[in-house]
């Protein structure tokens, strides 16, 4: 197992840890989006806490959701003019993940063109790197992976460079401001890794162990989900189970039900959570019976039919419209086999196209 990214999970983890942060460089590139870090104050306490030990600091506030390729480039030129040599990404899965892709490009030599450096395997080198979560789903703190969003083929795509941060700095205050809603399809998100990386060939001891921690969390903090109130406790524990959560795709990856999501969340604006979760169901019908009920027990489920009508409560059942299920369907089975040889079970045709329709059976029905 390997899982090089220090991390520190506490209250005022980056006021007590800013020495370490700001020793990462004598320049930050803080990469972040419009608001939510502003907002929770994040951002407010990472440029405070290195001005403090001297480092300085330039900010790139234009990350969207989910980032596209052309955005990582814009902040990687911004980069480059303010002659910085770290990066610190702040926020969710977004901004984490195009921070990666900046620190990678800012660390690549000049003159070529950017989105092909990205997608040119090789090559992990990449600026010394700090990656502080502000939502509980992504685990991108731990993990070596980028998604990007490409326009040009509507889906999203993973750079195939191993990027793991040097810090992660995990502080359950910064999901004080969030949204429910976003808690909700963030903790999903997590959910649904715990679940992947489980049912995953590449799974072992020590993967299926953070796996087992992870879902015990999230369990935890089950109701206080639903009921939309949650203790700074409750909080710390939902970005922790995130985190374990990183930590174990970091090493199986993930398969079928993210690969599916891509097209329903750039097509159709399906949150990213709600939009792995519309598949996650029908994946775990086809999985053996005692994984089943294990994933499902763990997490606070009595079965599969309870985590569906949990899902359906919560998330609702997204239109999504037969041929944009038809094209993502066709997408992934021929385009990415190996999101369905890293399964743990075998996966024929007709059970990929149960898996894919089931939600769209049930909504027509």
């Amino acid at each position: 197992m390997y899982m090089p990214v220090l991390v520190y999970s506490e209250i005022h983890a980056v006021d007590r840890h800013g020495k370490e942060l700001a020793s990462l460089g004598t320049k930050a590139l803080i990469v972040t989006g419009k608001n939510s870090s502003r907002a929770n104050g994040a951002l407010q306490d990472v440029t405070e806490a290195l001005q403090t030990h001297g480092c300085e600091s330039v900010v790139f506030d234009a990350v969207e959701e989910n980032p596209s390729v052309d955005t990582v480039c814009q902040a990687t030129l911004f980069g480059r003019k303010n002659g910085v040599d770290v990066v610190i990404g702040i926020g969710g899965g977004s901004p984490l993940d195009a921070a990666k892709a900046v620190a990678f490009l800012l660390a690549q030599p000049e003159g070529r063109d950017m989105v092909t450096l990205m997608y040119e395997a090789g090559n992990d080198r990449h600026l010394p790197m700090a990656l502080i979560p502000t939502t509980c789903g992504t685990g991108s703190e731990v993990t070596p992976v980028s998604v990007l969003t490409v326009p040009d083929l509507q889906t999203k795509k993973s750079l195939p460079h191993r990027l793991f941060a040097d810090i992660a700095l995990i502080d359950g205050r910064y999901l004080t401001t969030a949204p429910i809603t976003v808690l909700r399809n963030t903790a999903l998100d997590a959910l649904t890794h715990l679940i992947e990386s489980y049912l995953n060939r590449q799974a072992d001891d020590f993967s299926r162990m953070l796996v087992n921690g992870g879902l015990s969390l999230w369990r935890q903090n089950k109701e206080a989900l639903e009921s939309g109130v949650l203790t700074d406790e409750q909080r710390q524990s939902l970005m922790n189970a995130s985190a374990m959560a990183g930590m174990a795709i970091a090493q199986t990856g993930t398969t079928l039900p993210h690969s599916l999501s891509y097209m329903l969340t750039i097509q159709k604006h399906i949150p990213h959570g709600q939009a792995v979760g519309y598949f996650t169901a029908g994946f775990l019908a086809e999985a053996p019976a005692d994984d089943r009920e294990y994933l499902l027990h763990t997490a606070g489920f009595k079965d599969l039919s309870d985590f569906e009508q949990w899902y359906f409560r919560w998330y609702g059942c997204p239109a999504v419209p037969l041929v944009v299920l038809l094209q993502t369907g066709d997408a992934v089975w021929k385009n990415q086999p190996r999101k369905i040889e890293m399964v743990s079970f075998p996966v024929s045709g007709s059970a990929f196209y149960r898996i894919t329709m089931r939600n769209f059976e049930k909504d027509r029905h």
